[in-house]
């Protein structure tokens, strides 16, 4: 008889991405992780026993966590994101550290897991790769460093980019991105969900706004650029119902195996910014009518996974271009599971499963009958019949829908 596995998840003990992950294992009919919450990693009092399985999950549930890394006082405050990159990649290093000097195992790869949280390293590696991602000046590790937004006004002027998207390199949730549109007399328009409030910090809203003074944009993005910026093109994106729509598709051990469709009426897509789940089968009619293919949307998805093989599961962000035939990858996000009532695309293998019951499956095949039959539900399923309240924005470490 196999002996049941010892887990261990690195997460928000109150948060919904734990929960949802023991309600899983619980289903699976296997024993619930002892949890470690991020504030005992970052303090050094995680310790860790031979024989255990390690999983990390996303520090962005806990407000704790969120002040240990980033040192502010206020979850919407978005500076500080390379100070939570510094400390976080330190952080994952000296865990990995001491699971491996227990005789434990950590599932994911703690040097991937720091490509994946600075854009312009992962865009870079995913372009190197033939994966079609949008030009960018920032991309890959020689690129230059954005000093502010004379400089990112003459990196693009020089890439011919009239259209482009300024983003916070280790940012995520849309946190201090920019949709810039340039035109001639020095006109500017940028839409963004930041603010500024007293004192002269910067906040996200729930709000998009546009701001169209570009003392005002340059003065916004230069409070950032210490922070770390990543520029790339705005491509046009196709529509539904007169809205922006793109993807975010989940892709489990290689597999793409769970998609939403995104819709909204601003460039960002984020739920939280006023984003709504669009029709995903009329998506996938559309791409057919335009005489292209859905396994081919989603094997561009499974390419990008590719690129980090070392990652169990990641969050692609795809991009369909006007007309639908054509797709890029926007980002790669290493926590970009949080789908609630999400289940398995048809013929994915996680057809009846969430995201979390997917990746227990994967990691636990002999689970996998417990999770598909007909009486399993968890509660993340069930989410679906239950009303879904708007997050409050984050800032890093989270990758919300």
């Amino acid at each position: 008889m196999t002996a049941a596995p010892r887990l261990v998840v690195v997460g928000g003990p109150a948060g919904r991405r734990v929960a949802f992950f023991q309600d899983a294992l619980r289903t699976a009919g296997l024993p619930e992780a002892r949890v470690v919450s991020w504030p005992e990693v970052l303090r050094g009092g995680a310790r860790f026993a031979a024989g255990e399985t390690v999983r990390l999950d996303s520090p962005g549930e806990d407000p704790e966590a969120d002040r240990v890394l980033r040192d502010v006082d206020d979850p919407s405050r978005v500076e500080g994101s390379g100070r939570w990159y510094e400390r976080f990649v330190d952080a994952v290093a000296g865990l990995a550290g001491s699971v491996t000097g227990a005789g434990a195992t950590l599932v994911d790869d703690p040097a991937e897991l720091a490509v994946l949280f600075d854009k312009r390293l992962s865009h870079g590696l995913l372009h190197a790769a033939g994966v079609p991602v949008p030009a960018s000046p920032t991309s890959g590790p020689s690129a230059p460093v954005v000093r502010g937004w004379e400089h990112i006004r003459s990196l693009t002027a020089e890439a011919g980019m009239r259209r482009f998207f300024v983003k916070l390199a280790h940012g995520s949730s849309a946190s201090g991105v920019f949709a810039v549109q340039t035109g001639g007399a020095g006109r500017v328009q940028a839409i963004t969900s930041v603010e500024r409030g007293p004192g002269g910090r910067l906040h996200n809203s729930l709000r998009v706004r546009r701001y169209t003074n570009e003392r005002e944009v340059a003065a916004l993005v230069d409070t950032l650029a210490p922070d770390g910026l990543h520029v790339e093109r705005w491509l046009p994106k196709a529509s539904q119902d007169g809205r922006a729509a793109d993807l975010r598709v989940v892709v489990v051990d290689g597999r793409a195996t769970h998609a939403v469709l995104r819709t909204s009426r601003s460039p960002m897509t984020n739920l939280h910014l006023g984003g709504t789940r669009g029709d995903l089968a009329a998506a996938r009619a559309a791409i057919a009518s335009a005489g292209g293919r859905w396994s081919d949307a989603l094997a561009v998805c499974e390419r990008a996974a590719a690129v980090f093989p070392g990652t169990r599961c990641v969050g692609v962000d795809l991009l369909p271009a006007t007309g639908w035939r054509r797709f890029a990858v926007a980002e790669v996000n290493a926590f970009g599971d949080l789908l609630p009532g999400l289940t398995g695309l048809p013929g994915s293998g996680a057809e009846g499963l969430d995201t979390y019951a997917a990746q227990v499956a994967a990691q636990f095949p002999e689970a996998a009958e417990a999770l598909k039959s007909p009486e399993a539900s968890t509660p993340s399923q069930q989410a679906l019949r239950t009303p879904q309240v708007r997050p409050a924005p984050r800032t890093t470490g989270t990758s919300s829908p």
